[in-house]
């Protein structure tokens, strides 16, 4: 760097610094005022309940009923995607049976399980989106390549629009065809834009492997990504689940109320879906499950006996009071802004990472694991003063099956946008045919007013 550059960059940095001390106060408001004037934070009360910006029959989201008595209460967590229960759904992720990503996202999509037909017709529709445009992979994925693969993903949505000679039209069969090769070419940009980082700024060996047309969405996943190609059944079936189970979730998370917002606006698909991701990639909603791997290896270095749980707890209680870890105070996959008792894609996944950490000789990790997920709550509970249940979430489970999977860390959030652009495709249609305002939600001003300047 030029003498000149540093030297502007240092005048940068004190400017930026000496304006946030001397102004701090302007950006912090008083928390008890969210209180005092109505405003629930993060758009939830302390119960938990959001407050309603939309109706959707994509999924639902069941983790409350009500009493006789009109009051409410908690019961374990249930998901349904256009109807139906995701556990039963999952019953259907087996062994010896069909992969079933492209049977669910179908569902999602178009509101009804396929027909055999409709299935194979819809297969060979993915397989002919999975092409990049003509050198693609050489003039975006391979050109500045960085480690922060979400920022790479957005890069190449964003730059197809310039392949997209209808790219501003919003027909529904217009917006279904874009969402349908975005579903395609989303593990490709992501593997590819993994292995250019890891090719230039690792200097390890480059792998760009095309898919192939016979195989699943979760098995070209780790064909594109392996050296040799090589994968077990088991692997390809517990990813396949795991991607079917973050398809999507009610309508009401961050990135998916971010789809529906821009959308609102009548902005195109590829921004629509590089604001979906840009949402995504922070650490409180996809990133979460690399928090927890952290966690984990952290505690696997302090604490000497994996079996003693006093030991474990005592850990744990540290995270809590900001002395362990990332001195957040944040036990990471522990509880969810709507479930309290169960989260149901953590329940179902956590009896398939126990099968894979059987074939990956892992049984103490999965045993410790387990451990956590108890004594987590009993910390909690002990240490904190809490309004509803807590319970681990599917981040809990998921970057361990991934680590497993020997998913490198900087692809557990992509991997996550594989599967949920699933979602954020179905509530974008939805949106677009059923609304034709802004969405616009209100703030309350606390500014005072100057009598003069």
């Amino acid at each position: 760097m030029a003498d000149n550059d540093m030297l502007f960059e240092k005048l940068m940095l004190d400017y930026t610094t000496n304006q946030i001390k001397e102004n701090k106060q302007n950006f912090m408001v008083n928390p008890d005022l969210f209180d005092e004037l109505g405003v629930k934070r993060g758009l939830r009360d302390k119960n938990g309940k959001g407050v309603l910006a939309g109706i959707t029959n994509v999924s639902m989201i069941k983790s409350r009923e009500k009493r006789e008595d009109g009051s409410e209460a908690p019961v374990d967590g249930q998901l349904y995607y256009r109807g139906y229960n995701v556990y039963d759904l999952a019953k259907d992720v087996t062994m010896d049976g069909d992969f079933e990503f492209e049977r669910i996202s179908y569902l999602l999509l178009f509101g009804k399980l396929p027909t055999s037909e409709e299935l194979a017709v819809y297969k060979d529709i993915l397989v002919k989106n999975r092409r990049l445009p003509s050198n693609f992979v050489r003039d975006v994925i391979m050109k500045a390549p960085s480690k922060d693969l979400m920022n790479s993903l957005t890069k190449s949505v964003l730059t197809l629009a310039s392949y997209d000679s209808n790219s501003n039209d919003l027909s529904l069969e217009n917006v279904l065809r874009q969402s349908l090769m975005l579903i395609s070419v989303f593990p490709m940009m992501a593997v590819y834009g993994y292995h250019a980082y890891n090719y230039y700024e690792c200097n390890e060996s480059l792998y760009i492997h095309r898919p192939e047309d016979n195989l699943s969405y979760a098995q070209n996943l780790l064909r594109m990504l392996r050296p040799d190609k090589q994968y077990s059944n088991l692997e390809a079936k517990v990813l396949d689940l795991a991607l079917m189970l973050h398809m999507e979730h009610g309508g009401g998370n961050n990135s998916t109320f971010t789809t529906r917002v821009v959308t609102s606006s009548g902005s195109d698909t590829y921004s629509v879906i590089a604001a979906a991701l840009s949402s995504l990639k922070g650490p409180k909603h996809g990133g979460a499950n690399i928090k927890v791997v952290g966690m984990m290896g952290d505690l696997k270095k302090n604490v000497e006996d994996w079996e003693n749980d006093a030991e474990i707890k005592a850990y744990l209680k540290k995270i809590l009071n900001k002395e362990a870890f990332d001195q957040r105070g944040l036990i990471y996959g522990m509880g969810h802004a709507v479930y309290s008792i169960s989260d149901p894609r953590c329940e179902i996944l956590r009896g398939y990472a126990e099968k894979l950490a059987k074939e990956k000789h892992k049984e103490n990790e999965f045993v410790l694991y387990e451990k956590v997920e108890k004594l987590a709550k009993e910390a909690i509970a002990e240490e904190r003063k809490i309004y509803k249940g807590v319970s681990a979430n599917v981040d809990f489970y998921s970057g361990f099956v991934y680590s497993m999977l020997g998913i490198p860390s900087e692809l557990y959030t992509p991997l996550f946008a594989m599967a949920r652009i699933v979602g954020w495709s179905a509530h974008r249609m939805e949106e677009l045919a059923n609304a034709d305002k802004i969405i616009r939600p209100a703030y309350v001003s606390i500014m005072e007013i100057k009598d003069k300047i």
